[in-house]
């Protein structure tokens, strides 16, 4: 299939299916419009024989099957598996009383997801998962609402993820910093940006301050005040979820039948990582750890990673006769069954990042508005190359695939604008990871935003709609510290700017839904 350079008309599917899942709440007849409405495009664009309904229907399916990835459906599912086959035993229930005895109080539960999510910081697909799966009784106890949880656990994954040294996500910059051959070293050029990666930072204390000082506002306001004074069964758990939670539990299960389990999916996930990158291979050029996180494949890795923690909790779980063989193949069918719905959201999702990238060439489109704005003043420059990249990210629900895009544009950009100034180099760039993070972070075709509701529990399309106005206010903050930075160069000025308009954000917002709320309490 040759791709079409259809310009703006390549914004039409991913703006459509935001638009139509914003204001129905419904997220999979969204996608499947978005798509539709992109392959229309396709087809007519390319004046294809035949009917133009069943050419765009079977483009759509082409497109789907071309970016279909089953090793990441592989291990959602596994790790859905283990996930039903840890309740069974009992362990999660264990858990959830030991840790409600440790943790007193609903800031100390969002803290605790807050610093588990910021220690499992090797990849976001993992992280989403796992922080989900162990935090999900803790919050529960204390009554936070999934879509709190669900925000806290994709606040603290790309965001993370994106300023660690050693991250899949610092691997991929690195690829992508290498074929601009203006580095003598892609892992110090990475380390550069961190301080200045303004929304990365930002938003990791966003999450702080507000499971410190609990003021919501917008719908996360909403979601938070009905998880308070409603029953468990209330929260916004994802009805796959609540029928999940009807399964037989086991009496004799301890915390260790979840502790074990949990940490063997840790060590064998990043042995994984290293095996598959070439840690052990015959290659000399991976034998050492930023290398092999380079070459390695998240999606195999992560599977061989569950698996492993799926066989240690058959030789606990049926071995100490907590259950039979029969049983756990049956919790572990089950397990699969209950990520049914973020599987079939990935596979949309996937869909229409393809058809806007593949087929309608959106990245072509938005490359080309950055380089005819080349003659920019140096001082706008890393502003708009943000606002650039997050529109791209969020239109395209891909982070990695903005990295590729930009990073070449915007490195050669830069030293043409400032040939002699090393520090505009640095903060664009910086400003091009942070624009694809935030973007990353609050689309809803996003992988990350995806399994961050499925780690959670939470209805997907309800997630995106509670987190949303945090990540504006993070995101705007961070624009404000950019326009600071374009023209000042200082990093305690810009990132200090960025953080008082966040702080002032929060308050102001946090006291107009106090108000509002009281004053609806008054007229009802």
């Amino acid at each position: 299939m040759d791709p079409l350079n259809a310009g703006w008309l390549s914004l039409l599917p991913p703006v459509i299916a935001v638009v139509l899942a914003l204001t129905t709440k419904e997220v999979f007849s969204s996608l499947l419009i978005g798509i539709l409405t992109g392959t229309a495009i396709y087809t007519v664009g390319t004046a294809g024989d035949g009917s133009v309904i069943v050419g765009t229907v079977e483009n759509a399916f082409k497109v789907a099957s071309s970016r279909f990835d089953l090793s990441i459906i592989l291990f959602c599912s596994l790790l859905g598996s283990l996930v039903y086959v840890i309740s069974m035993a009992g362990a999660t229930k264990a858990y959830g009383k030991w840790a409600s005895s440790h943790i007193s109080s609903r800031r100390g539960a969002m803290l605790s997801t807050s610093v588990l999510g910021a220690f499992i910081f090797i990849d976001d697909y993992f992280n989403c998962l796992t922080v989900g799966t162990v935090m999900r009784p803790i919050t529960d106890n204390f009554k936070i609402s999934r879509e709190k949880l669900a925000y806290i656990i994709d606040a603290t994954a790309a965001p993370v993820c994106i300023i660690a040294p050693i991250s899949s996500w610092a691997a991929a910059v690195g690829s992508n910093l290498k074929d601009t051959n203006a580095f003598d070293s892609e892992m110090g050029a990475f380390v550069s940006t961190i301080p200045w990666n303004f929304y990365a930072l930002l938003c990791i204390s966003m999450v702080v301050i507000l499971s410190l000082v609990q003021f919501d506002f917008g719908p996360m306001f909403k979601a938070e005040s009905k998880a308070v004074s409603s029953k468990t069964e209330d929260l916004g758990v994802e009805e796959s979820l609540k029928q999940a939670d009807n399964i037989p539990v086991n009496a004799n299960g301890t915390v260790w039948d979840m502790v074990v389990p949990i940490v063997s999916l840790i060590i064998f996930s990043t042995l994984s990582l290293l095996y598959v990158g070439g840690y052990w291979g015959s290659d000399e050029a991976y034998h050492s750890i930023g290398a092999a996180f380079g070459n390695t494949s998240a999606g195999p890795a992560l599977d061989l990673g569950v698996f492993g923690a799926l066989v240690v909790a058959f030789i606990m779980f049926v071995g100490r006769r907590l259950m039979s063989l029969k049983l756990f193949m049956d919790g572990v069918l089950r397990g699969v069954q209950t990520m049914i719905p973020a599987c079939m959201i990935l596979t949309l999702a996937w869909t229409i990042s393809g058809v806007c990238r593949d087929l309608l060439q959106t990245q072509v489109f938005i490359s080309e508005l950055v380089q005819n704005d080349s003659g920019m003043l140096a001082s706008v420059l890393p502003a708009m190359i943000f606002a650039v990249a997050g529109f791209l990210s969020f239109s395209t629900g891909t982070a990695w695939g903005t990295f590729g895009i930009l990073i070449p544009i915007v490195v050669t950009v830069a030293e043409a604008v400032e040939p002699n100034s090393a520090d505009l180099v640095v903060i664009t760039l910086s400003a091009t990871l942070a624009g694809s993070v935030f973007g990353d972070h609050c689309s809803p075709i996003s992988d990350t935003t995806i399994l961050s509701s499925a780690g959670a529990g939470c209805v997907h399309i309800d997630h995106v709609y509670t987190q949303l106005p945090y990540a504006v206010v993070v995101a705007v903050s961070a624009l404000c510290g950019y326009i600071v930075a374009g023209f000042t160069y200082s990093l305690p000025l810009s990132l200090g700017t960025g953080f008082a308009i966040m702080l002032l954000s929060i308050f102001v917002m946090h006291r107009v839904y106090v108000k509002r709320n009281a004053q609806n309490a008054t007229s009802a």
